[in-house]
Formats: C-alpha cells, sequence, structure tokens
C-alpha cells in the first residue's frame, strides 16, 4: 500500500508506562483479559467489518480473552501511534507502515515476537518476508501481507498497434516511443508515492538499489544511476504522459483504465480495481534489465506487539492467531495487497484468480525490499520511506530535468538520513 509523507526525523521521546497490577481482594471473578488491537485500513469500504467480524469470532473462541477492535485511518497515523506511546496509552499490538516496527523499536516501545515465529513454519512465508522484519537479532514484528509493484499493460492499445509485449528494458522503451501518439502515451505515472516506487522498481530490476551490499547509501551507484538515466531516457522520448508529475496514484489509474497510456506500474490487485475494462489488463512479465537483472520492489506489512502491553502472553497467543486465521481479510475484507503467508496464498481464492496466481507466481520470487542489496530492516528505512526527497527526484525526472545535480542532492540527502 502507497504511505502517507511524514518527517520522522525529530521523533519525541518515548514515554513508557510501566505495568499496572491490579490486586482485588475477596473471591470476586476473574475479568476477562482485554486487549486492545488498532488495525490501519489495508483495503476499501468492507476490510473493517471483516477485521471486526474476525476479532469477533476469536473472542467466542477465547472467552477468558476479549480484543478491542479499532480501525485508525492512514490521516495522520503517525502522529496517532507516537502521541498514544508518549502518553501511555499504546496499543497492545497493531499493523501499521512497513518500517514502523523497526523505528519504533528502536526507540524502546517494540517487544520482539520470536516466539511466535518459532511457533509457525518460516519457510511458509513469502520469499524474505521474515528476513525484511529482522534487526538487532530479533524480529520486530510478524508478516501478514506483501505489497508488490507490477508492471501493467492494455491488451487492447498493444493489439491495436501491433506491439509485443516487451520482455526487456530495450524492448520496453521501444513499445512505449511507438505507442505515443494520437493523444495517448506510452506510460502514464504520477508525482507522489506512487510514481517514486518507479525509482525503487527499476533500481532493483537493474540489479542496484538505494544501497550497497555494506549498507551504504547508492543512489549513485552504477547500477542505480543507469536505471535513473533509463527513466530520463523514457521522459526524453516523449513517452511518458506529461501530466503525470501532478498526478496523484489514482489519477494515473484512471487514466490507464480510459485507455490513455499503454503501460502502468501498480499494486498486484489492479485487474480486479479496473471495473468493466478488467480484462483488457494485461501483466508485462518480470523484464530482463540492462544486464539481464530481474526484480521489483515490495513491501512487507506486519504486525507488531507493544512493550506498554500488560498481557504480553496472551497478545502474543492473539499475534498467531490472527496470522493463521487471516484468510477472510481478502475474501471477505477484499485488503489491496496479498498474504505474506503461502499457505493463505495457496487458497482457490488466489489460486483460481489468474492475474494474481501468475504475480504469486513470477513477481514475488524476484522481489526485494528496499533495503536490497544490503538486506534486513533498520530505522532509517521508516524516514526514507515517507521523507519526500525521492519523490522530488522523479518529479524532476518526468518534468525532463537533466538527472545529474538532482541525483546528487538526493543521495547527499540520503547520505544525511543514513548517518544520523
Amino acid at each position: 500500500m502507497s504511505r502517507p509523507n511524514f518527517m520522522r526525523r525529530n521523533m519525541i521521546k518515548l514515554a513508557l508506562a510501566g505495568t499496572a497490577l491490579g490486586l482485588c481482594a475477596g473471591p470476586a471473578l476473574a475479568q476477562p483479559v482485554s486487549i486492545d488491537f488498532w488495525d490501519m485500513i489495508w483495503g476499501g469500504p468492507t476490510y473493517p467489518a471483516a477485521a471486526q467480524a474476525l476479532v469477533d469470532k476469536y473472542n467466542a473462541e477465547h472467552p477468558d480473552v476479549q480484543v478491542v477492535y479499532r480501525s485508525v485511518p492512514w490521516t495522520n497515523w503517525y502522529e496517532t501511534f507516537v502521541t498514544a506511546i508518549a502518553s501511555g496509552s499504546a496499543p497492545d499490538i497493531s499493523t501499521g507502515a512497513g518500517f514502523q516496527a523497526v523505528q519504533l523499536y528502536d526507540q524502546g516501545a517494540i517487544m520482539p515476537v520470536d516466539e511466535v515465529v518459532a511457533q509457525l513454519d518460516a519457510n511458509d512465508f513469502a520469499p524474505g518476508a521474515l528476513d525484511a522484519l529482522r534487526y538487532d537479532d530479533h524480529y520486530v514484528g510478524l508478516p501478514w501481507a506483501v505489497d508488490l509493484r507490477v508492471l501493467f499493460y492494455r491488451k487492447d492499445v498493444l493489439e491495436a498497434a501491433g506491439v509485443a509485449v516487451p520482455t526487456n528494458w530495450e524492448e520496453f522503451r521501444a513499445a512505449a516511443k511507438t505507442l505515443t501518439a494520437d493523444g495517448k502515451f506510452g506510460l502514464v505515472s504520477s508525482g507522489d508515492s506512487g510514481g517514486m516506487h518507479w525509482i525503487l522498481a527499476s533500481s532493483i530490476n537493474n540489479g542496484g538499489g538505494l544501497f550497497d551490499a555494506d549498507g551504504n547509501a547508492a543512489l549513485n551507484g552504477e547500477r542505480t544511476t543507469e536505471a535513473l538515466q533509463y527513466l530520463t531516457d523514457l521522459k526524453t522520448d516523449g513517452s511518458v504522459n506529461p501530466a503525470s508529475v501532478g498526478y496523484v496514484n489514482d489519477d494515473a489509474r484512471g487514466s490507464f483504465f480510459r485507455g490513455e497510456a499503454a503501460f502502468l506500474l501498480n499494486g498486484p490487485l489492479l485487474p480486479d480495481q479496473a471495473g468493466g475494462v478488467k480484462d483488457q489488463i494485461g501483466i508485462v512479465p518480470p523484464m530482463q534489465a540492462l544486464h539481464g537483472d530481474v526484480g521489483t520492489v515490495y513491501w512487507v506489512n506486519n504486525i507488531m506487539v507493544y512493550n506498554q502491553t500488560e498481557h504480553p502472553a496472551e497478545t502474543m497467543a492473539f499475534l498467531k492467531w490472527w496470522s493463521d486465521n487471516a484468510l477472510p481479510l481478502w475474501t471477505e475484507g477484499k485488503a489491496g495487497n496479498l498474504p505474506a503467508r503461502q499457505s493463505i496464498q495457496a487458497d482457490a481464492y488466489f489460486q483460481d484468480n489468474p492475474s494474481v496466481k501468475y504475480i504469486i507466481d513470477t513477481y514475488l520470487p524476484v522481489s526485494k525490499t528496499m533495503s536490497a542489496a544490503v538486506g534486513g530492516t533498520f530505522p532509517q528505512l521508516n524516514e526514507i520511506d515517507g521523507d519526500g526527497f525521492l519523490m522530488s527526484l522523479m518529479q524532476s525526472i518526468w518534468q525532463g530535468q537533466p538527472l545529474g545535480d538532482n541525483l546528487a542532492a538526493a543521495q547527499s540527502h540520503l547520505e544525511e538520513i543514513m548517518a544520523d
């Protein structure tokens, strides 16, 4: 899911509350343990109701534990959590942005979930998903979903022009240029985080990324610079809709659905959101980049447990149950990502959907997180994901500005973030 953009450098001091021990006199009956679960809205209007129904099922099966569900909107989500932590009113457990857990763990607010991971089959998780939550020799969260970027095409647009589906970057550039005619464009993008994902997806596709193997900032590394120059060349060719820089993701998707562009980089469930043109949406196979590499970017959405919980054992037990029973979040809640667990991916709901099955089989195995090529996770990723400097770089590219100075400025900013 695209993440909102907030400056995260100057975090407030986290005031962690101590555990309160309640003493009761006499033979009063024990009250059920109460657990607060804050969950982001991961889908459309049906998602919160489906998640609440799943919580209700857990409560019915566990009368000694009652989970209180709260649906948290993405607007001002960051302030919501850090304010709650600072005031001693954090939830026991929550979902959140992809790198929220590691940053809050680094500030002493998050409890490792190693014991839950030990109870699950590590091979049941999507490739790399568990490693993406490993920090300080602990798992700071449990993967529940993955969100990756896939290149889609309009079947009708390519067929009308007699253009074959590209298999590598050279073919893609030629196809995009050919398909730019009569008020239509080879590709459409946006100037928000959806556009920024072109930087991440293409640099990983070309064997690069934001970092080198030692974890140093490497936006100006050879492979990443090649990828950024490639995007610049697409713009120079005239293949990118010039409105892209001012578009948000919904604008870009609308343009693509109307057939105004041949290609769009977007989330894995895009065809199911295309309405009457669903059958015209095709998936470009993972393309070979300049040196034959394949790949794309993905995020591991996770659930985290807070140190403020007074009921860690019960909270961990609920976390495992939620992971084991998460299927209705998609079948009923229409979550906009893919399950992190392969046993859930194996359900007919996904396997009988040709486009989703194709993405699971071909794109997911070659996906890497923003931490490629160093791997793992670290607190600075949360700031990088939401700071906005990569969006500025993408906007400059879609505006047709020369790459050099803008790339140097972005590299310098990335170095500053990593030095904190």
